[in-house]
């Protein structure tokens, strides 16, 4: 009887120990940038570095440009580029540029503000950086804001993000999702801050990552 219950034991635990569990803990840190052509149209700048392996290697550092424009008040247009460095095992850095479209949706009930974003990304790495031989990547990537105007200098917020893979040679839904709970600090109208705390998920992978990353960013607007 008791060799059974080993038996039955070892049946279901092993599925769940063959796929590792991997937690990381990092820091981005950003500065950005909004330049106002018209009280409609925008110039956006960011300078990002990303600390992973708990806070001690340069993981990623990129630079994003783009161009906004806001319909009315519910809806805006933006365009991006962003130029990529990704730490390799070597401690050598893969080149990636990333394109990517958004539009976005915004309501306010106040106190509350309800936002969507949905994005279209494209993006190039190295060829043959990945297993499957991949050089462009294409994604669909949605995101759910609710931020709380309580008329102070200071706005919380939390947004959940989910990535959706649209040429993988594996067909799947969702292969990562983003939890972030975090406030935007106003000093003035030009100069803010912004501190959150993220987990992402990655899904449908042999070794999934967990990342639990602290943030922060400096915003001016001018």
């Amino acid at each position: 009887m008791e060799l059974k219950n080993l038996y039955i034991f070892f049946i279901i635990i092993f599925p769940i120990m063959s796929v590792a569990q991997i937690n990381d803990a990092g820091a981005w840190l950003s500065l950005n940038a909004e330049k106002k052509i018209t009280p409609d149209f925008s110039i956006t700048l960011s300078e990002e570095a990303r600390l992973n392996e708990n806070f001690s290697e340069p993981g990623s550092f990129f630079t994003d440009a783009g161009v906004s424009y806001r319909i009315n008040k519910l809806v805006k247009l933006s365009a991006n580029y962003r130029f990529i460095q990704k730490r390799k095992l070597n401690d050598s850095y893969n080149l990636r540029h990333r394109f990517y479209f958004d539009i976005s949706l915004r309501h306010k009930i106040k106190p509350l503000v309800f936002m969507f974003r949905t994005r279209l990304q494209q993006q190039q790495n190295e060829i043959y950086e990945a297993d499957d031989d991949l050089c462009f990547y294409y994604y669909s990537r949605n995101k759910f804001t609710l931020k709380a105007d309580l008329d102070k200098n200071y706005v919380p917020y939390f947004y959940i993000e989910t990535y959706t893979p649209l040429n993988s040679p594996i067909q799947v839904f969702l292969d990562k999702v983003r939890y972030c709970a975090g406030f935007e600090y106003k000093l003035n109208r030009r100069h803010s801050f912004d501190l959150f705390y993220l987990i992402q998920k990655e899904y449908n992978e042999v070794n999934p990552v967990t990342d639990f990353i602290m943030g922060v960013g400096y915003n001016l607007v001018f």
